[in-house]
């Protein structure tokens, strides 16, 4: 990452006369941008026709952009392929569950294991990177373009057989894929390896095993052609960082953890979803997954909106000092990139009414002087740059775990993984208390509290690692339908929940699904879900009218492991989550008023930057530990200084 807060957003000269290009970058220089991402969708151009290049134009912008002192993310442009690869090649285009094979017309269409796509994407990222590998203006490669966003999954022939050549990597047999998938049931057993087709549309439910196992395949197709790009890239320009944009926190269908293993350095995007009551907590979970996917250092943010997106069913505009706050949170929870989607508004295209740096209506706009304010605030907090963002609690999560949960044939539908880990991490966003999200099988140490929300599918490794935790005097608290099957997604017998049974010294016989609030002895009241559990060892905290518990404590080694048979209602949660923060020592960076986030990130040397953003239509006193209280304007950010 770079010594400053790289700032800018997607530039796409070639959607503009070239007259234009001179006046972008002259405005990109009032703006104090210093970083584009450019050619991400440039492929039709690049190679109007199959094999014939044309480079000439895009020397101009990178040479524009050097004698600017503006630096590129460099694009490979393979999310788009052009319309001559569709005509030429119709057997690479993508094929859905139900067997239609989708056409040319908007991007991503392509079958992931097409070996013809694989190859012509490599074919134009080697001329990119021959071309450019020495420019002075590339500061990064920009590997494709969010990756599996329109085209996760592939149900074609090809598909199919990689496949079976992935699932035969992966078992060592066929009796041992039959016994993972269950496949004694309803007659599936299978007798040859050709047998296997992808979960395409079937009378009725899919097995799940199956289900299970494409979606990590398919996740695992789309890395690969990551890594097939990143070391090519690496081979021709040793010392370039490489990354891709992830959609982390709000895009399910690959694997995060994995895909970040890859990257040199983890860049994310991030929109606004304006159907939330408040999606300035949802920016903050996502902010932290992609800090987390990162080990914890500084990260990307690629793309965010300036102001209204083009994809919702209601595009709602920012008001006036929201651009300010949602940018200066994604900085505080740990980003080192501040960048949008995209420069100047495109005239022409599905997303001509997304919004941009650069507005339709020009610079006499509120956007554009918010742009610049930013560009030049960003310029001064500079020093924060390379600083880190340290938490004492992380939430468990796993792509697996929502992929096997997402099967249709569940006990209810209104538990929602995903939703519930958000819910959870609102709980401790609402009190003060920063969090990271870990993956089960990941290092907890450092930790102190450890929540698990919503873990309906937990390996081996990962239920021990939870155990290891607690034992040694960790704090955990567990939400209810976790635990409950292996990686396979096969029932863990003798009791829920079977993984964690014994570390939460509970035992649970049976699931009873809610269609109404459910009372429980606190005042406090239970939604959506219930379990008729015996306390085996741990002490009732909370139970239903009934008696049977609803929150339970057990002492496991040096530490404590709770666990919740019901899906608390948001007073209820944060309740029981302030419980458990006290309980593990854990306290927030700040004393602040309710709709005031506080984070704090610090470099090694002790300087340390604390970020107080009010949400609130009121001014708020910010009281920093040991320091003077700081009043924080009504929608203003505030950087205290150590």
């Amino acid at each position: 990452m770079p010594d400053v807060i790289a700032y800018g957003g997607d530039w796409n000269p070639e959607q503009w006369p070239e007259e234009t290009w001179e006046q972008d970058v002259a405005l990109m220089r009032e703006a104090g941008v210093n970083r584009v991402s450019v050619g991400i969708f440039s492929w039709s151009l690049l190679e109007p026709a199959e094999g014939v290049f044309d480079f000439g134009w895009f020397d101009r912008v990178m040479d524009l952009l050097a004698t600017n002192g503006i630096k590129a993310n460099l694009a490979t442009p393979t999310a788009a392929p052009p319309p001559w690869f569709g005509d030429a090649y119709p057997e690479a285009l993508p094929v859905d569950a139900d067997g239609r094979r989708l056409t040319h017309g908007s991007r991503q269409g392509f079958c992931p294991s097409s070996p013809i796509y694989r190859e012509k994407a490599l074919r134009i990222a080697e001329q990119l990177a021959t071309r450019y590998r020495d420019h002075e203006a590339l500061a990064l490669w920009h590997v494709h373009n969010e990756y599996g966003c329109h085209n996760a999954r592939c149900f074609c022939d090809t598909s199919a057989a990689a496949f079976r050549a992935w699932l035969r990597s992966h078992y060592a047999s066929l009796d041992a894929l039959n016994d993972a998938w269950g496949t004694a049931f309803w007659s599936q057993r299978y007798s040859d390896w050709a047998q296997i087709l992808p979960p395409r549309a079937t009378p009725t439910f899919p097995n799940p095993g199956q289900q299970l196992d494409f979606r990590r395949f398919s996740s695992d197709a789309l890395i690969e052609l990551y890594t097939a790009e990143r070391d090519l890239l690496r081979k021709i320009a040793p010392g370039v960082p490489a990354t891709t944009n992830l959609m982390a926190g709000a895009h399910w269908d690959m694997d995060c953890w994995a895909f970040a293993a890859e990257m040199d350095v983890v860049s994310t995007d991030h929109y606004l979803i304006g159907a939330r009551a408040e999606p300035h907590i949802d920016l903050a979970f996502a902010a932290d997954y992609a800090r987390s996917l990162n080990g914890g250092r500084p990260w990307l943010l690629m793309e965010h909106s300036t102001s209204a997106v083009n994809w919702q069913p209601r595009n709602r505009a920012k008001a006036p000092g929201e651009l300010r706050r949602n940018s200066l949170t994604h900085l505080a929870r740990g980003a080192d990139g501040i960048m949008y989607f995209q420069w100047r508004a495109s005239r022409a295209g599905a997303e001509k009414w997304h919004s941009a740096m650069l507005p339709h209506a020009g610079t006499n706009t509120k956007i554009w002087r918010e742009v610049t304010a930013l560009g030049a605030e960003l310029a001064r907090l500079a020093d924060v740059a390379g600083s880190t963002v340290s938490a004492d609690v992380a939430i468990l999560i796993d792509h697996s775990s929502v992929w096997a949960q997402d099967h249709p044939a569940q006990p209810s539908v209104d538990m929602d993984p995903v939703e519930e880990a958000k819910r959870w991490h609102a709980a401790l966003w609402r009190a003060g208390v920063t969090c990271d999200l870990a993956h089960p099988e990941g290092d907890l140490t450092g930790y102190r509290l450890v929540l698990v929300p919503a873990l309906y599918l937990v390996s081996d490794a990962g239920a021990a690692n939870l155990a290891r935790f607690v034992e040694r005097g960790g704090v955990a608290l567990v939400g209810p339908y976790s635990g409950i099957v292996d990686e396979y997604d096969r029932v863990r017998l003798g009791g829920y929940p079977g993984a964690w049974r014994d570390l939460l010294g509970v035992s649970v016989e049976e699931f009873f699904p809610l269609d109404g609030p459910i009372a429980l002895a606190s005042g406090a009241s239970g939604t959506a879900w219930s379990e008729v559990a015996h306390a085996a060892g741990a002490k009732v905290l909370d139970t239903y009218a009934t008696g049977e518990p609803a929150w339970t404590r057990n002492e496991w080694g040096d530490g404590f492991a709770h666990y919740l048979t019901t899906r608390l209602d948001d007073d209820g949660l944060a309740e029981v989550i302030a419980a458990v923060v006290a309980e593990a020592g854990v306290e927030p960076v700040a004393a602040a008023p309710a709709g005031v986030e506080v984070v704090r990130r610090s470099h090694a040397d002790g300087r340390s930057y604390l970020f107080a953003v009010n949400h609130t239509g009121e001014d708020a006193v910010v009281i920093p530990p040991g320091g003077d209280p700081v009043t924080v304007a009504a929608g203003d950010v505030h950087v205290i200084y150590a």
